[in-house]
């Protein structure tokens, strides 16, 4: 894997608890200043495996533009310590004060966080439950309600029985849901899910957190950008602004590349990002 300067993504376990973080480090162009430092935060479940491509292309070009950027993959993930089954949100964001931590100590620059889908949900956890530690956000397509994703990701399983002629009805849904509390996990699509973590995702939601203290780029990908943003995400940006955060949200024609069959790319997204973002500085 390499940066488009030619430099290798230097790969390494990093300790954390419990056991250790496979990450891979992308330095920035040594020709140019370092600009700053993005920590990037995956996707859930299968989504992070469709979305490897996208983050490693987009940590090249940031790296070639003078970015420090490290990918992590969180506990229970990837190459990463421990099984999905005992993933819990809390130890997600420790991993992700890990990671910033040393992110911080190595490029020495201020630490901004670039997450997609349901890691932009955590990375704005983290931003408001450690306000002075983030410079500001890269948010991708973020997930809004941590409950409606829930209930989407539970349907897999349905739709999964009724390939397999195990449909169960309508009461599917309400009874993996009815098994998570109490208090067991359930099997979706290959993934085991605890309970804990399930209510953890279902009480995430934009709406409820505070407004961020530090500039946000939100980048909303839709096949036809004619159209207009949903109205959920209207309403976000709106509170936002009246509370004084700079926000800038920007719709970007591309596929939902975390859902396709085959592993696809976005170069309309990778080109919008490394311009606009590039306008931070530290």
């Amino acid at each position: 894997m390499s940066t488009p300067s030619g430099r290798p993504a230097i790969p390494f376990f990093l300790d954390a608890a419990p056991g250790k973080r496979f990450c891979l480090y992308h330095a920035p162009d040594p020709s140019a200043a370092c600009r700053g430092a993005l920590l990037y935060v995956h996707p859930f479940a299968e989504e992070m495996n469709k979305s490897r491509r996208m983050a490693a292309l987009q940590s090249r070009a940031f790296a070639s533009a003078g970015y420090a950027v490290l990918q992590i993959d969180l506990f229970g993930c990837g190459d990463s310590s421990g099984d999905f089954a005992d993933a819990r949100w809390e130890i997600w964001r420790q991993d992700l004060a890990a990671a910033h931590a040393w992110l911080q100590r190595e490029a020495r620059m201020p630490v901004s966080l670039w997450g997609l889908r349901l890691g932009a949900l955590l990375a704005l956890d983290f931003a408001n439950e450690f306000p002075s530690l983030v410079h500001s956000l890269l948010l991708w397509q973020p997930i809004l309600r941590g409950e409606g994703y829930l209930t989407q990701f539970l349907r897999l399983q349905l739709a999964a029985d009724m390939l397999t002629g195990q449909a169960k009805g309508e009461n599917g849904t309400r009874a993996l849901r009815d098994r998570l509390q109490a208090g067991k996990p359930v099997e979706i699509a290959g993934y085991s899910l605890h309970p804990e973590l399930a209510i953890a995702i279902a009480a995430a939601d934009i709406a409820d957190m505070a407004v961020p203290h530090c500039p946000v780029y939100w980048y909303e990908l839709a096949q036809d950008t004619s159209r207009s943003l949903a109205p959920a995400i209207t309403r976000i940006a709106e509170s936002w602004r009246q509370h004084a955060g700079e926000l800038h949200l920007q719709q970007v024609q591309s596929p939902a590349f975390w859902l396709t069959q085959e592993i696809t790319e976005s170069q309309d997204l990778i080109a919008a990002t490394s311009a606009d973002f590039g306008d931070v500085k530290p």
